[in-house]
């Protein structure tokens, strides 16, 4: 089993990692501002503080720990503005001071930028609101960064069009970056089953240094 910290753990995505990882078993550090809204309790869960933004922060977190998991979001378009690539940047900075030892880097990305069936990508859609394009733009800027780098071990989880709170059945479909698509032309996957497929690369890794995205 694994020592997993994870960012944004009290979130829609993050709490479902959560409970994916110890229902498998392994041991893991949630790492929230207020540790008092996070009411789960397990034996092979530790609950602590820390600040994805800053590098001795997340250092200080990662240290000794297999995997390091950021599934933190910024609310509103200007909050994703201010928080995705900024916490992409601090992970990284971070991981780095840890030479030889730093874990593995997995984070949740963003639909934008995948590449529809027919050549487009998902944030060329017209009509379009203002605040979810900032959002997919600025998971577009995180993984343009991430894949600046070479040093570090990271993987980016990019979800369908559509993710929810819903079943887990354990099955999904993966790609890199071509968005998944059903045979009724539908993109999504639950919340659920994206924990599965998250879970499923740390235990088997198929992407790292790499971006890929999953859907049913």
């Amino acid at each position: 089993m694994s020592t997993l910290a994870i960012f944004g753990a009290n979130g829609t995505i993050g709490s479902r990692i959560v409970q994916e990882a110890l229902r498998r078993g392994h041991q893991v550090t949630a790492v929230v501002r207020d540790p008092a809204k996070l009411t789960l309790t397990d034996p092979n869960l530790t609950v602590t503080t820390g600040d994805v933004l800053d590098p001795a922060s997340v250092a200080q977190v990662a240290a000794g720990q297999d995997v390091v998991i950021s599934a933190v979001g910024g609310g509103d378009g200007p909050g994703h503005l201010a928080t995705i690539e900024p916490a992409a940047q601090a992970l990284v900075a971070g991981l780095r001071t840890l030479g030889d030892t730093a874990p593995r880097l997995l984070t949740v990305g963003g639909a934008g930028s995948l590449r529809k069936p027919d050549g487009t990508q998902v944030w060329d859609a017209e009509g379009l609101p203002e605040f979810l394009l900032q959002i997919m733009h600025a998971h577009g800027d995180a993984l343009d960064f991430y894949r600046t780098v070479s040093d570090v071990r990271w993987t980016n989880l990019s979800p369908a069009a559509l993710i929810e709170p819903g079943e887990r059945t354990g099955g999904y479909r993966t790609a890199t970056d071509d968005l998944v698509v059903a045979a009724d032309g539908s993109s999504r996957i639950s919340a659920e089953d994206y924990a599965v497929a998250l879970l499923d690369e740390i235990e088997h890794p198929r992407h790292t240094g790499e971006r890929f995205t999953v859907g049913y």
